[in-house]
């Protein structure tokens, strides 16, 4: 038996995704800039790409630049916002608990002469909007929130943020990491005041290697890579099409039974979070004070500190078991140093080490959770025994 339960790392790919992306590079794989049958083949995928999710994000074709991943997307995003306008200021905004993607990015633009504002989190890891109000300035050009937490599932107030932002300084930009969002939640960029945002291929059943940037139609951005002028002279090189058709085709599919997909996903969680606490101290992250199991947050993302067990010895129990967790972050999960979204929630030391990620998927089934649960009854109290000793 294996069940997979670490799908904010990345996502099975769906049969009808890996089919349409045989065909074109089996059959189909003529370049794009190409001015031959094969390359206008090539084109007419891309523009099937760009139609499709254009249509989901309501927004314009031209205005979607295809990148290898929701890194690239958010490095793309904040260094070429934050050159194109430094003229404007030199002020930038983010939280603590984002991805590595953008605070790694932040902390190298502080590095070459930018001043970045961290904004800390409440214990259930929202942001406060007193503190963003506070916190911009008029030199403020670009704030970057990400919408769900990779690691504790939770999810920012994007709509009131947005809001608040373009009031308070009309010039200032607003980034959104939508990198575990997307395919979970629905985003209309010009009716939510977002600038740019960043999206992923295999977080939503998609290949790997292919993400996507919104550019707002009137956004200025420096090209972090030059070339032959592709995607409007703002990402060159070759278009992955394979790629982006098979990222369009996975949204597609999840698009369109997305509130019934979610719902389920809602119910896996309830029932896991429900089990999970009878087992002896085990504490949930994440979760909103005074709210019903999971409402407010993700989906598909749980996280739970097991005190008495550390992460890693908990991860590869479960694994001999064929199911398989996470210890964090797919992106630092190798890295010998503390999570800093945990760290963020002011979580103690120990219950850092001993935090697992387990996270759904539309793949995901009631058996499989109970399963999960049945084994983590049995492994706990003797895993807590061993290391006890």
């Amino acid at each position: 038996m294996e069940i997979y339960l670490d799908n904010s790392a990345t996502t099975k790919v769906f049969p009808e995704v890996a089919e349409l992306m045989t065909r074109i590079m089996c059959e189909d794989y003529g370049n794009s800039s190409s001015l031959h049958t094969k390359g206008m083949e090539a084109e007419s995928y891309l523009r099937y790409a760009r139609e499709t999710l254009a249509h989901i994000l309501k927004v314009q074709e031209k205005e979607l630049i295809f990148t290898s991943g929701g890194t690239e997307s958010d490095n793309l995003a904040l260094i070429g916002a934050a050159q194109a306008n430094h003229r404007k200021g030199r002020h930038l905004i983010t939280t603590q608990i984002e991805h590595s993607a953008v605070l790694q990015t932040m902390r190298h633009l502080e590095t070459i002469g930018y001043r970045v504002t961290y904004l800390p989190v409440d214990s259930g890891g929202c942001i406060r909007l007193e503190d963003l109000h506070r916190a911009i300035g008029p030199d403020t050009i670009l704030v970057s929130i990400m919408h769900t937490n990779n690691e504790i599932g939770s999810v920012q107030p994007i709509v009131e943020a947005g809001e608040l932002i373009k009031r308070v300084n009309p010039y200032t930009l607003f980034h959104v990491d939508a990198v575990q969002g997307f395919g979970k939640s629905y985003f209309f960029p010009k009716k939510m005041n977002i600038d740019l945002l960043s999206m992923s291929g295999h977080k939503i059943h998609g290949p790997k290697g292919v993400g996507l940037l919104y550019v707002g139609d009137k956004v200025k951005l420096q090209p972090q890579s030059y070339g032959g002028g592709q995607q409007q002279n703002l990402r060159s090189g070759t278009e992955n099409v394979p790629g982006a058709a098979g990222m369009a085709k996975a949204a597609q599919l999840l698009y369109a039974s997305l509130p019934e997909e979610v719902a389920v996903l809602y119910q896996l969680k309830s029932a896991f979070i429900e089990g999970v606490r009878r087992i002896e101290g085990v504490r949930i992250n994440g979760l909103l004070s005074g709210r019903p199991l999971g409402e407010g947050t993700a989906p598909h993302v749980i996280s739970i500190s097991v005190p008495g067990v550390r992460s890693e010895v908990l991860l590869h129990a479960l694994e001999d078991k064929g199911i398989y967790v996470s210890a964090g972050s797919a992106c630092s999960a190798r890295k010998a140093q503390p999570s800093a979204v945990l760290k963020a929630l002011g979580m103690p030391k120990d219950l850092q080490e001993s935090t697992i990620r387990v996270s759904l998927s539309v793949f995901t089934t009631m058996g499989e959770i109970n399963y999960t649960l049945h084994t983590m009854y049995d492994m706990i109290p003797v895993l807590r025994k061993y290391t006890s000793k």
